[in-house]
């Protein structure tokens, strides 16, 4: 289907909507070399098909590693499970120097970028639609999906997060 362009047709839930009034910052990797930890993380929300219907999971990455510090899965896409995975990586790793996001409501609102500002971490955000700003992340999405989700249909969340692959340390298993 890849070689043929070829895509099945369904609905998917859109994760990156974007908010008229929130502030849109600057991308700051571009041509950054990324020399050690904590010198940028970054996070995307992705979806996670069940059985019936999907959840978002959402996962803050270190760029150096690439470690996933903190993930978190919600049955809505409300910002509250965003700023909690966000609060779980600062209080384990320490600030980032930057913190790269897209452009979507749930990054650019004030619950998510008020912590940043608050702990002088620079919040460097992907041009719309350029996916490749914040590859880091998206090779995650792809590794998670092809190599977990895709391969266990789970029937509910619980089932999702008490796979036998389920690991905290390293990698991203639900």
């Amino acid at each position: 289907m890849k070689k043929m362009a070829v895509e099945a047709i369904y609905r998917r839930p859109n994760t990156s909507k974007a908010a008229a009034d929130h502030k849109i910052y600057p991308y700051l990797l571009r041509k950054l070399p990324i020399v050690r930890p904590n010198q940028v993380w970054a996070t995307d929300i992705t979806y996670v098909p069940m059985a019936r219907g999907f959840v978002y999971l959402i996962a803050i990455v270190d760029w150096f590693s690439p470690r996933v510090l903190s993930w978190r899965l919600s049955i809505t896409v409300e910002t509250d499970f965003c700023v909690e995975a966000l609060k779980q990586a600062l209080t384990r790793f320490g600030t980032p120097d930057i913190f790269n996001t897209d452009q979507c409501s749930q990054f650019a609102g004030a619950a998510f970028t008020s912590i940043l500002l608050r702990e002088k971490i620079a919040i460097s955000m992907d041009g719309k639609g350029a996916w490749r700003d914040n590859v880091i992340v998206e090779r995650l999405w792809r590794s998670v999906k092809y190599e977990e989700v895709y391969l266990h249909a789970y029937a509910s969340v619980p089932d999702a997060r008490t796979s036998p692959r389920h690991d905290h340390q390293q990698t991203l298993h639900l």
